[in-house]
């Protein structure tokens, strides 16, 4: 994957991604820039777990380019992955997990310093999970713990997060409250936003632009073009029947 400036933050030209040996996403052209709130949608298996990882340069494209500009570097990019139930049982307190996101910004230096513990303080406080500080990650609700994810995301960056499905298992109230955290995340402080989302409604509601993947690009345009379009008004009916 090369690297240049750009005015944009990823620039991605006829690119393709495999997965285990297979193309697993190709035809991807679109832009992401700074501020965007850009919500990856499509059905199981349509390549946006690739895809993100081919984002996250832990996978190169197998055709094509993905150029990242505004000297973003990898180590900066917070990331909010899909929990496992090991992952989920974590034995630390919600302070460690989220002064942890500072780790790629550690570098050589072997203990945290007051920068990261100051930006550790600063997210749980923009979180909302003061209260929650001393408790122990696995006693908490699914809600609280994707809470203490996003702060910790959030100490690894300044420019952009990826979010993987964030509010999957989540109640209708406690989804509705951590997408109003992410719209308060993209609006205030300018940060990007990229979101795998099955939950189309939410997506078209919150985001600014919409990627469409079926194997391949289908859609890539604003939230509102997304819903005059063909193939989001089909996708967005769906799920109304659904």
């Amino acid at each position: 994957m090369s690297s240049m400036a750009s005015a944009a933050l990823i620039t991605c030209r006829d690119a393709a991604f495999a997965y285990e040996g297979y193309i697993a996403v190709s035809d991807l052209n679109f832009e992401v820039w700074r501020g965007d709130y850009l919500c990856i949608v499509g059905e199981n298996g349509s390549g946006k777990s690739t895809l993100i990882k081919g984002l996250l340069r832990l996978k190169a494209p197998v055709a094509g380019s993905v150029l990242i500009g505004d000297e973003l570097n990898a180590n900066e990019i917070g990331y909010l992955p899909q929990q496992s139930a090991a992952q989920k049982d974590f034995p630390a307190s919600v302070y460690e997990v989220i002064l942890s996101g500072r780790l790629g910004q550690r570098g050589i230096r072997p203990f945290y310093e007051k920068a990261d513990r100051a930006a550790a303080e600063e997210n749980i406080e923009r979180l909302e999970i003061g209260n929650l500080r001393n408790r122990c990650y696995r006693e908490l609700s699914g809600g609280q713990q994707q809470r203490v994810l996003l702060a910790r995301a959030l100490c690894a960056t300044k420019k952009m997060l990826l979010l993987d499905e964030p509010v999957a298992g989540l109640d209708p109230l406690v989804t509705q409250e951590l997408y109003r955290l992410i719209d308060k995340i993209n609006k205030e402080l300018d940060i990007t936003i990229i979101m795998v989302s099955h939950d189309i409604s939410s997506a078209i509601k919150h985001a600014s632009h919409i990627l469409h993947l079926k194997s391949k690009q289908v859609f890539f345009g604003t939230a509102d073009e997304y819903k005059a379009s063909r193939i989001g008004a089909g996708f967005i009916g769906s799920e109304r029947d659904g």
